[in-house]
């Protein structure tokens, strides 16, 4: 039995070509209906998701990732800075809405992402990476576990599915600077 080569990529994109919007909003209503992420409980379809990911191409703050397999659109990722006025936080930054298709998945694109989600918040400055993520969501939580995340909290009235509270939990990782910029103590300590 033969192996099919797929072609993965994941890029920051601040404008999507109309095919590969639908794709990434296929991909997204998919991932809403299995319960892997984005924080979505019913599929929202295509025009309400198209309005969402050109918003967020607009906020500075914001910077989206799309992951691809043969070239199509299965997944997105979200780095979000603080605001410019948040000098106290802006060393950090935050991953959210992660996630790649359920008919995509297995093929180390999830990884991937937050791979270059981190290495994009670390050329900005930024030396440790937030995430939040509900109990529920099980590979997702493996995942980030398995890349270093540690989880420092758990909420527990974090979201509301079905009628039923879902406990969320809360992961930072440090990142390494990128060579050639300064490096200073993560946690200096006060005098």
């Amino acid at each position: 039995m033969s192996q099919v080569a797929h072609s993965l990529s994941v890029e920051r994109v601040d404008s999507l070509e109309d095919a590969d919007m639908a794709d990434l909003c296929e991909a997204t209503d998919a991932a809403i209906i299995e319960g892997g992420g984005f924080g979505w409980l019913a599929p929202q379809g295509r025009e309400a998701l198209k309005r969402h990911f050109r918003g967020v191409m607009l906020v500075p703050e914001r910077e989206l990732f799309v992951a691809r397999l043969d070239g199509h659109p299965v997944g997105s990722a979200q780095l979000v800075r603080p605001a410019r006025n948040n000098e106290a936080q802006a060393w950090s930054a935050h991953l959210t809405h992660a996630y790649i298709a359920p008919y995509a998945r297995g093929h180390g694109l999830a990884r991937m992402m937050v791979r270059r989600v981190e290495e994009r918040a670390s050329a900005l400055g930024h030396r440790v990476l937030n995430l939040d993520v509900r109990e529920t969501q099980r590979t997702a939580i493996a995942l980030f576990e398995g890349l270093g995340y540690v989880r420092w909290g758990t909420h527990p009235a974090y979201a509301r599915i079905d009628g039923r509270t879902v406990a969320g939990h809360h992961y930072y990782k440090t990142l390494e600077p990128v060579r050639g910029r300064p490096t200073e103590a993560l946690f200096p300590q006060d005098n």
